[in-house]
């Protein structure tokens, strides 16, 4: 499950695969009142360091697994909200069910009464006891009708018992898929806690030297795919001009640049990858879906060459990370826990594919 709102490229650079922090032999000084024997000391060597590459590698795993998760938070929570209005929608049915249901008994109540006060004789005996022939034909037709208002009554009747049963068992069904799905919805926020957890502690380890190492090799494996994306020569095949709903969505997108990463959130302070894609173009006028992979698989599908600003690319075989593209081979994305939205070359993770928001 991926969520939030996000310069140009840089050139490569080699990827450096791994860094060993060694501390240099220490300076032997001499004691200011040499012994018979004088000796040399050296301070201990440090222990060699991480190999940086692999845990840059083992912090992506990490990181996109939260990412996973978090698509799941998000489908569930989404679910959620689509099951609470259903369910509102079916009590506001059982209320007005039960108003006309107590409506067409008090007609039935009242069609009763009106019975007993004829003295229990049903009309059509009342009918025949008239000796005016002109009362009788007159009351044919009244009979007649009052058999059809009488089984009408029923009949509205049953069919109201019936709806109300109806909406209770619908309501019924929908409450259990949202306790369902409340559980989906924790269970994934386990799940990303402890990946985050996980990648959180792995970091806080690192010296700060390495730290600054390992920011700058994300950044060196980031720019070698961008610039082996660029020499295929993909880019001056892209020319689409963006759409005016599409311009409105990277000004949305763009001018949520330096604001951080958070899972499941959907702005106007932080975002998710999807979070900044969903309400980009909800604040153009066209909702889509909340999640990666449901924009994914619910959105019109593009070819990379025809993608134009607004566009969104979905990357990873999972569909568990979405960007926007903004032009010239750029796009704007909320990476992961730890980083801002910011602006990064569209061939810098593997792309799936590209969906396109707007019909235009």
């Amino acid at each position: 499950m991926g969520t939030g709102k996000r310069g140009l490229i840089a050139t490569a650079v080699a990827v450096v695969c791994a860094i060993t922090v060694l501390a240099a032999p220490g300076t032997a000084f001499a004691s200011p009142h040499p012994d018979p024997e004088p000796t040399s000391t050296a301070s201990p060597a440090r222990t060699p360091g991480p190999d940086l590459e692999a845990v840059r590698e083992k912090l992506d795993k990490l990181y996109r697994a939260a990412a996973r998760a978090t698509d799941e938070y998000n489908a569930a929570e989404e679910k959620a909200d689509r099951q609470s209005a259903e369910i509102v929608k079916l009590a506001k049915k059982i209320v007005k069910g039960k108003e006309r249901l107590e409506q067409l008994r008090k007609r039935a109540g009242a069609a009763a009464a009106a019975q007993y006060r004829g003295g229990g004789l049903p009309p059509e005996a009342r009918l025949m006891l008239s000796d005016d022939p002109q009362e009788f034909l007159d009351g044919t037709g009244r009979v007649r009708q009052g058999h059809h208002a009488t089984k009408g009554l029923l009949g509205e009747l049953t069919r109201a018992q019936q709806d109300l049963e109806q909406y209770a068992k619908d309501a019924s069904a929908q409450w259990k898929k949202l306790e369902a799905g409340r559980k989906a919805k924790a269970a994934a926020q386990k799940k990303i806690e402890k990946q985050i957890a996980q990648a959180e502690k792995l970091e806080s380890e690192l010296r700060a030297e390495e730290q600054e190492r390992l920011a700058e090799l994300e950044q060196e494996a980031a720019d070698e795919a961008q610039t082996a994306w660029l020499d295929s020569g993909i880019l001056a095949e892209i020319d689409g001009k963006a759409s005016e709903q599409g311009k409105k969505a990277v000004q949305y997108a763009t001018a949520q640049v330096g604001k951080p990463y958070q899972w499941g959130a959907e702005g106007p302070k932080s975002y998710d990858c999807s979070g900044l894609t969903s309400q980009a173009w909800i604040s153009a006028g066209r909702g889509i879906p909340r999640t990666s992979q449901e924009q994914w698989k619910q959105l019109r599908r593009i070819d990379v060459r025809q993608m134009r600003p607004g566009d969104l690319i979905i990357y990873f075989d999972d569909a568990s990370h979405v960007a926007m593209y903004i032009g010239d081979g750029a796009i704007v994305h909320a990476p992961r826990p730890g980083r801002t939205v910011t602006i990064a070359g569209a061939g810098s993770m593997p792309i799936l594919g590209v969906v396109r928001p707007d019909a235009g």
